[in-house]
């Protein structure tokens, strides 16, 4: 009896997408057409990608084509998130491209009849084919053929061991600079109709009842749309559709229960919650003597906005056999199974294609808007319709991040180590992306006359990275140590994906907890770090960062209302490691003045874009811990303007100093996350080292801070 062989495990994506020709070209007018299933959300990982490819293949970066993920030709590569494109879709394409190159040289030395020792001194510059000596016998563009990628990789090949570290030039941003059409927001498809929603105004509400007619008689409109409490609006320009929305407002009667919590206790209200328990993890050791100190505290964060920067967009076109989406979703495989579902459609007869919109880092409505450009579509077959949603609705309907609460607890042994520490979390769970479940989870499909059961958020599994657990197990070398996370069963406002997702606050709460039994002990809060790890990359980053910061000279030297703190984390135990350290001004006003980032991703890949991203997300970690809140009564979320939902301004943005270590021969890592939490953290700690005052629950307002030093002064 003949076995079937198991086949190679093969890297990243390309382990459930093994045909090459999914992901490469070569054309024989001198380019090469990359395909990926992640998606540009300004984030740079085409430009990224596109190096890579460069990289392995031998080739100018002016030759790569990178073509958008879509459903019709892209490997399925799941969801753009978790900091993992470059490791997933990187790893893939490096291999990819090492193999097409390796096919391609074999196919010189054949057609020359050249010895293996010739062929095995074959070289690539620039898509030709060169002997030792520079003489150049073929090319990629000479030998081009589809069917030589037309078979599945093998693994064999060895993809370079030295990667370049200089940045490529990003491909996205001269079109943004210079304002060439470029996003969803700027498609123009002949006929193209244009849409608005009226979402219900609060998450428990119900359509009672409008007049129509009033709206269907406003000059450009084509049609309105009624399912239930799904109502929109088609016009034959943006302005009609606009002035359209508003009448549609002005007329409709809601029926709205009171179903939110009480937006000040938070952190009692998750815990009072039915939950799904869960250990995340334990350590046990015998029990240690001479235990001479316990310490605790609670730590909590807010709901938070994915707050983009330009509400969401999509275009769709309907026809009874075919369903095509153009959107800024991060999941488009994800998206379509949602809405082949919702349209009673077969997966092949719905084709999504991304288009770079605002980008969010997080579930926001650009799955939600696709949804209601589809529904609208549907009432126009054979039209494409353009739907934009309101700042008010990306403020008040998409998905928030999370709020949460965390428990911490430690033993310190005589000799000034903890020995026990206990790290308990209860928060809604971090996932409700479409596709995840037989049940849609998109806005609309929940208002509709034959609505879909609303559904409560998950956690991905551990092995993923988790949710409201990530980065709940300490990165430390602790004795013991004891995980457990509640998972809330009920979620009155939508939550999902959000930046790092639990991986924020969790580590915010542990490491300002680091800080506080350091403290306690008298311990320079660098040093105590130190003293609990074993990890060199863990110590290399703190060192790094230290030195970035001249921290034993900031931390000796006081000024009144200045402080400095430092913070640490690997990023889901299993990512980039990142120290930062924060300098605060708590004069008048707290403020964020500079902020020095050491991390370790590996191999680096795109130098540049890696310090981006680094930035990025410590900058916009400045603005959650500082600033940003989701506002709401008992009915409705309240925060649904820039004023109500502040965020960090220009004006606002500290220095930043990134250092990455680079290690070539390890293998790369993500880096958008990977500062979330230790930026929070450091804020935290140098709030405590300017005022004396350590402040646990986010945002740090001047009023958080004066309520903190009051409870303090009463405890």
């Amino acid at each position: 009896m003949t076995t079937t062989p198991t086949p190679v495990s093969l890297p990243g994506s390309l382990n459930a997408n093994r045909r090459l020709s999914q992901w490469l070209a070569i054309n024989p007018d001198g380019t090469v057409t990359v395909r990926t299933g992640k998606v540009e959300l300004g984030q740079g990982i085409a430009t990224a990608l596109a190096q890579i490819v460069c990289e392995e293949l031998g080739v100018a970066a002016s030759r790569i084509r990178m073509v958008a993920a879509s459903t019709a030709a892209s490997p399925n590569e799941g969801v753009t998130a978790g900091s993992m494109s470059v490791h997933d879709s990187g790893g893939a394409l490096r291999q990819v491209s090492a193999e097409a190159r390796a096919i391609y040289l074999q196919a010189a030395a054949l057609e020359l009849n050249l010895s293996d020792s010739d062929a095995a001194r074959l070289t690539v510059v620039d898509g030709s084919i060169q002997t030792s000596s520079g003489e150049a016998i073929s090319s990629y563009w000479t030998l081009a053929s589809q069917a030589m990628l037309d078979r599945d990789a093998t693994g064999l090949a060895r993809p370079g061991k030295v990667s370049s570290t200089a940045a490529m030039q990003r491909l996205d941003i001269p079109d943004k600079v210079t304002g060439r059409p470029r996003f969803v927001h700027d498609m123009m498809l002949p006929g193209m109709l244009f849409g608005r929603v009226l979402h219900p105004p609060s998450p428990g509400a119900t359509l009672l009842g409008i007049d129509l007619t009033v709206v269907d008689a406003l000059p450009g409109v084509v049609a309105t749309v009624r399912d239930g409490s799904f109502l929109g609006v088609l016009a034959s320009d943006e302005y009609a559709a606009v002035k359209a929305l508003a009448k549609l407002a002005a007329l409709a009667s809601w029926q709205e229960p009171q179903t939110l919590p009480d937006m000040h206790e938070l952190p009692a209200f998750l815990r009072g919650q039915q939950h799904d328990t869960m250990l995340v993890g334990e350590k046990t050791s015998e029990p240690v003597a001479g235990v001479t100190r316990q310490f605790q505290a609670s730590y909590s964060r807010p709901f938070i906005a994915q707050a983009s920067a330009a509400p969401s967009c999509a275009v769709a076109r309907y026809s009874p056999d075919l369903l095509e989406v153009w959107t800024h979703s991060q999941g488009i495989f994800n998206l379509r199974a949602d809405l082949s579902t919702i349209f009673g459609l077969q997966e092949g007869q719905v084709r999504v294609q991304h288009a770079e919109g605002a980008g969010s880092y997080g579930h926001n409505g650009a799955d939600d808007v696709a949804c209601d450009a589809a529904l609208l579509a549907r009432a126009v077959p054979g039209h494409a319709v353009r739907v934009q949603w309101t700042r008010e609705d990306e403020l008040s309907h998409s998905p928030l991040g999370a709020a949460m609460a965390v428990d911490v607890k430690a033993e310190v042994s005589s000799d000034g180590r903890i020995v026990d520490w206990q790290h308990e979390v209860w928060s809604n769970g971090h996932s409700m992306r479409p596709g995840r479940s037989k049940t849609p989870v998109l806005l609309a499909a929940t208002h509709l006359a034959k609505p879909y059961d609303r559904q409560v958020a998950i956690n991905m599994p551990l092995a993923s990275g988790g949710g409201s657990e990530r980065n709940s197990v300490p990165t430390y070398d602790f004795a013991a140590w004891r995980a457990i996370s509640h998972r809330c069963l009920s979620m009155p406002i939508r939550t999902s994906s959000l930046r790092s997702l639990g991986a924020h606050c969790n580590v915010f709460a542990s490491e300002s907890f680091v800080d506080e039994i350091a403290t306690g002990l008298g311990v320079d809060p660098l040093e105590f770090r130190l003293r609990h790890l074993t990890d060199p990359r863990a110590k290399d980053v703190l060192t790094a960062v230290a030195g970035m910061a001249n921290w034993h000279s900031l931390r000796s030297t006081k000024v009144e209302g200045r402080g400095v703190g430092i913070a640490f984390a690997r990023y889901k135990n299993t990512g980039a490691w990142c120290a930062v350290v924060a300098l605060v001004d708590a004069g008048h006003e707290l403020r964020v003045k500079n902020l020095w980032i050491a991390v370790d991703v590996g191999r680096a890949v795109h130098m540049d874009g890696i310090v981006n991203q680094i930035e990025g997300g410590a900058i916009q970690a400045v603005s959650w811990t500082l600033k940003e809140a989701a506002q709401f009564d008992r009915t409705r979320i309240t925060s649904s303007t820039w004023e109500t939902y502040p965020i960090l301004r220009f004006s606002e943005v500290p220095a930043v100093q990134v250092e990455v270590i680079d290690r070539p021969e390890q293998k790369s890592l993500g880096s958008g996350e990977a500062t979330n939490g230790p930026v929070s953290a450091a804020i935290a700690n140098a709030i405590f080292n300017a005022l004396d005052v350590r402040v646990r629950h986010m945002p740090f307002t001047m009023d958080a801070i004066t309520k903190a030093a009051l409870a303090e002064e009463n405890s």
